[in-house]
């Protein structure tokens, strides 16, 4: 039987995640780690097992950089006459 990780008493082995799972990458580290998992797929060299996993890290990759592209678009407001307001595009209205 296993011992529980002394270095992380937050993390639960009975959770079936890893340590790197839970801490989550810089987007740009996270588009990089896709961008290759997407040129390995498209090799077509990898054996089916490998393929599927590497679909499924780079669907969850995919997520990440989605949501974190989507909150920084909610973080970006402009400073006017000391009043936070959304930041509206040069040719159109705030989304």
């Amino acid at each position: 039987m296993s011992r529980p990780n002394s270095k992380n008493p937050d993390h639960d082995p009975s959770s079936g995640l890893s340590e790197t799972a839970l801490v989550e990458p810089k987007f740009e580290a996270a588009l990089a780690e896709l961008e290759q998992i997407v040129q390995n797929m498209e090799g077509g060299r990898l054996p089916l097992e490998e393929a599927l996993a590497a679909y499924r890290r780079g669907s969850e990759l995919l997520k990440h950089c989605q949501r974190q592209l989507g909150d920084a678009e909610r973080q970006i407001q402009i400073l006017e006459n000391g009043m936070l307001r959304d930041f509206e595009p040069a040719g159109g209205e705030a989304r």
